[in-house]
């Protein structure tokens, strides 16, 4: 689905955007947690009264990071100040106050601020095991997706649905805005490149929330004994597939604005490449470069232990006119084509990324994306829970 920049501004976001057209231009770069949520919007983990009585006597562990919290409020401090009996926290990349960096590994711990044991699922550790579920009834998943489908809290949530499905546990999503809900695009993942960053058969960007993926996957019988999941789905309120709605704060350390978001589906798969997408500077996800002059003429340095770190990086800087679509293969056509950065453009992740092996072909003969989304745009329909 193709959309033109202007038209998500007049369409899509207009209960939160400015008039002035300076100011719209300053609102794809500002940060999230400065932007004003929709009056109306309420996740699902803040509507209590519809999932009260699933926790009631419960044992519960919550598999939440930082963005499980409405209007400053953490769903961990609310919960405990109801008298629900949280027995842990499992943390998924980024950790459980999301300051971990991209691929770092997240320690088991203690939470110092609840004295609530902190249980990695992004380290040696990514799927819960039945010693880690023997004291809980129930886990409860609030975490804010972004709508692609390598962004790992999506993969992480297969795996303890799995978990819950072997060892008899309840789970309970509790529904938050996509940001990209508004659209489909991109090639589907075939199933022999399953992985971390591609944990289920959907287009990069497929167009779900979490709850409606989550009901997707354990009807298609996506992970190991899902016909045995006892699933449970909390609607956010004020949403509907045709609004942007952006999280309030930052989901990653590296997606800190709206413009950010819209662009990293296209630009992440720079990350199977010899290029940098400005991990490192103050606007990741909102350039690509590389050292060589022949990148382009926009100029940054990003940090050290970034790619590229400490090296002057030339490429483009993203602008608010430069998405015309959720997905797009010609900022990575543009940038073999500048012959920066020699014949080894791509590296042994990019096929995990993109999925399979097409995407990389399309890119060396300088062919948009041309995913048929047909089917899954019709089997989509059958799971989506807003209009």
């Amino acid at each position: 689905m193709k959309f033109h920049l202007f038209c998500l501004i007049g369409c899509f976001c207009l209960f939160i955007l400015p008039t002035n057209a300076q100011r719209k231009e300053n609102f794809w770069h500002s940060q999230l947690d400065s932007l004003p949520q929709p009056q109306n919007y309420i996740p699902g983990s803040f509507r209590f009264s519809d999932y009260d009585s699933l926790l009631r006597g419960k044992r519960i562990a919550l598999v939440v990071n930082h963005t499980a919290e409405f209007k400053g409020t953490h769903l961990v401090d609310t919960l405990i100040k109801r008298g629900n009996r949280i027995v842990k926290i499992f943390a998924p990349e980024h950790g459980f106050r999301g300051t971990a960096a991209a691929g770092e590994e997240v320690r088991s711990g203690i939470d110092v601020k609840t004295g609530l044991p902190l249980i990695s699922l992004y380290g040696k550790t990514k799927k819960p095991s039945q010693a880690m579920l023997a004291d809980v009834d129930l886990v409860l998943f609030d975490i804010q997706d972004v709508g692609a489908r390598f962004y790992t809290y999506i993969s992480t949530m297969k795996l303890v649905m799995e978990a819950c499905a072997e060892q008899g546990k309840d789970f309970l999503v509790c529904d938050r805005a996509n940001p990209l809900g508004f659209c489909t695009a991109g090639p589907i993942l075939k199933k022999k490149y399953t992985s971390f960053v591609g944990a289920f058969p959907i287009p990069v960007v497929h167009g779900l929330t979490i709850g409606e993926l989550a009901g997707m996957a354990t009807q298609k019988a996506w992970f190991h004994a899902a016909p045995k999941l006892k699933l449970h789905v909390v609607k956010c309120l004020g949403y509907s597939h045709q609004d942007t709605i952006f999280p309030s704060v930052p989901p990653s350390p590296n997606l800190k604005t709206p413009l950010s978001i819209l662009a990293y589906p296209s630009l992440c798969l720079f990350e199977g490449t010899n290029w940098s997408v400005g991990r490192g500077t103050s606007s990741p996800f909102e350039m690509y470069g590389f050292p060589d002059s022949l990148a382009g003429s926009f100029e940054f340095k990003p940090i050290e232990k970034q790619v590229h770190g400490g090296k002057k990086c030339f490429g483009t800087k993203l602008e608010i006119d430069s998405i015309k679509s959720c997905f797009s293969l010609r900022f990575l056509i543009n940038a073999r084509n500048s012959h920066a950065g020699g014949q080894a453009f791509f590296n042994s992740f990019f096929i995990r990324l993109a999925g399979g092996p097409q995407t990389r072909r399309n890119i060396e003969k300088g062919i948009e994306d041309s995913s048929d989304l047909s089917k899954w745009n019709s089997m989509r329909k059958k799971f989506l829970l807003y209009p």
